[in-house]
């Protein structure tokens, strides 16, 4: 396992210098010194220091990738060799966690390690997609070619998460704000006309005495029990979906919900077909090319799919046919990827699949928020409705005994 090196030593012209260098140990860290000609006097193990989490894993944001290997792959295309176009960029990068890493890549890359296997070393930073991608452009020559579509198949997942996050956090804000409201309403505001309508007697209506009954039994221990039922439930469901089998069903669970598993199913098409397309028509074997895309696809139920589709394939099936049988594929994305492999145009295929799909995804959110939309602003006005109006009866009850007598 490559760990990182804090090292300090001299040139042949005795000037002290330092820096840090990935290694699997110190022997590897003193070979790769001294074919910089540097003498080492003291090298030891940097502490590791706590990785956050991203889509591409560490302290690294996707827009720092996404700058990074923009600017990298212009630089590369001007003809500026690996070492000076990494360490130029180290130099401006205004995360202090992705530029120590760019340093040793440079490192790396400096003591004649490839760049692929120089960003190997850093999987909480750059995917397996990533470092595929960089050493099938590094073997076929057409590194800053491969990392312009690296950029923008990133901008396009960042886009695409963005759709999905926007779409779930709207309703789920709504609710919450919904569920406060008239909590506050029946433990505040209840209590009150209760105690009024107690002091004058009579009988009173029934929606009036529902409404109190609820409120009487969230004002004691019942609000206490519903809350801690639904900290234990939630608890209880991550716990759940942390096992393998619990991953697998609440996936597949996902998928199949309305309104919103059908949104779930179109961002896996696009993610599929665009991780594919992306890694095929750069040269990542389709074998390797279906391996990673099932470790991203982010649902157990999908990446079975593709590990099903990966294993048919291997053994000498079409692409298209094995995805023909798997449910999560419409038929319409098996037949165009038929065409696209007949045509031996598979990439460029995939490619406008993961387009078609995006609009769909925008298509869907679309529907999915109109739909939702006024089916919470008929729930939070009715609760709040029928609450108000049971508390006023009693009231216009009185006001026409009063008008009576």
């Amino acid at each position: 396992m490559a760990t990182v090196f804090q090292w300090s030593g001299k040139t042949p012209t005795g000037e002290v210098t330092s820096g840090e260098i990935t290694a699997a140990s110190k022997d590897e860290v003193i070979s790769q010194l001294r074919k910089r000609n540097i003498v080492p006097t003291h090298i030891t193990e940097k502490k590791k220091a706590k990785a956050g989490f991203t889509l591409f894993g560490g302290k690294v944001k996707d827009k720092d990738i996404v700058v990074f290997t923009r600017q990298f792959s212009t630089m590369i295309d001007a003809g500026l060799p690996l070492v000076q176009a990494l360490d130029i960029l180290a130099g401006q990068v205004e995360n202090k966690r992705f530029a120590q890493v760019l340093s040793q890549i440079k490192n790396d890359v400096e003591g004649g390690s490839t760049y692929a296997d120089a960003l190997r070393k850093h999987p909480k930073v750059f995917s397996e997609l990533y470092v595929n991608m960089v050493a099938a452009g590094e073997a076929g020559g057409i590194l800053d070619t491969v990392l312009a579509r690296l950029a923008t198949y990133i901008e396009k997942s960042i886009k695409l998460k963005r759709k999905v996050k926007g779409a779930l956090i709207y309703p789920i804000v709504v609710t919450v704000v919904a569920i406060v409201v008239v909590a506050i309403i029946m433990v505040y505001v209840v209590p009150t006309f209760s105690q009024m309508f107690t002091q004058l007697g009579g009988t009173l209506p029934t929606p009036t005495k529902i409404v109190i009954s609820i409120s009487n039994f969230l004002s004691g221990k019942g609000g206490l029990l519903i809350l801690l039922g639904i900290v234990a439930l939630v608890v209880g469901f991550a716990q759940f979906r942390r096992t393998k089998r619990g991953r697998f069903l609440t996936d597949g669970l996902f998928l199949k919900l309305p309104m919103f598993g059908t949104l779930l199913v179109k961002v896996a098409v696009a993610k599929f077909t665009r991780t594919l397309g992306t890694l095929v028509s750069s040269g990542v074997p389709i074998l390797d090319g279906l391996d990673i895309t099932a470790k991203t696809a982010g649902n157990k139920v999908v990446e079975r799919s593709v590990l099903n589709v990966r294993q048919a394939v291997q053994e000498g099936k079409t692409l298209a046919e094995p995805m023909g049988k798997e449910k999560v594929f419409p038929p319409m994305v098996t037949q165009m990827v038929a065409v696209g492999e007949s045509a031996g145009a598979l990439d460029t295929m995939l490619n406008k699949i993961a387009d078609f799909y995006d609009e769909e995804v925008d298509v869907a959110v679309s529907n999915l928020t109109s739909m939702i939309e006024p089916l919470l602003m008929v729930f939070l006005g009715g609760t709040v409705g029928f609450v108000v109006i049971s508390m006023y009866l009693p009231i216009f009850k009185m006001m026409q005994l009063v008008g009576h007598q």
